[in-house]
């Protein structure tokens, strides 16, 4: 971890071919049920101070919902200025579309990029079989929104990991 000269924290991870990307991670999230998804993003940054990246090096983007979430990935991940990505949305049924499907695109979305950047990319697009508006619904997805940030945290942690050894491996 190193500080530039305007006192900005930033990091640098070797890539898997053995290049540097730089080190701050992109949390992209839908606004659709935006309280309860804004409680990933709370749980990842909060994860991440504990595994030692300091809260400045998480970027946080809004989209209007989900479908939004893979393009904002890949405009991130191309600009070379991010080591991982995060996107987060709460894709739920409506009563009118397939919402699996929406979710289902988002994330083989979210997964071509991954490949196609080679910038890792973390889902924490999640749709419930039933949610309902009632407290007790409002309550169980808070915290378990809060939950998955913290999971993708380790994920993100674990990859950034990884990825480095291989670089340093080959």
């Amino acid at each position: 971890m190193d500080k530039t000269s305007t006192g900005k924290t930033f990091l640098e991870y070797p890539t898997a071919n053995g290049a540097f990307r730089a080190g701050r991670i992109a949390f992209v999230h839908g606004l659709w049920h935006g309280d309860i998804v804004r409680e990933a993003y709370a749980g990842f940054v909060e994860e991440m101070a504990v595994l030692g990246f300091p809260p400045e090096v998480v970027e946080r983007f809004e989209t209007p919902g989900a479908f939004e979430i893979p393009l904002h990935a890949q405009t991130l991940a191309r600009s070379g200025r991010y080591a991982a990505i995060v996107g987060a949305a709460f894709v739920v049924d409506g009563g009118i579309y397939r919402h699996e499907f929406v979710a289902q695109t988002v994330v083989q979305a979210l997964m071509q990029v991954q490949l196609a950047t080679e910038t890792p990319i973390f889902s924490v697009v999640l749709t419930p079989h039933h949610f309902h508006e009632h407290d007790a619904h409002q309550g169980f997805f808070h915290a378990h929104f809060r939950l998955k940030g913290a999971e993708a945290a380790r994920a993100c942690h674990g990859t950034l990991e990884s990825l480095a050894r291989l670089a340093n491996a080959a």
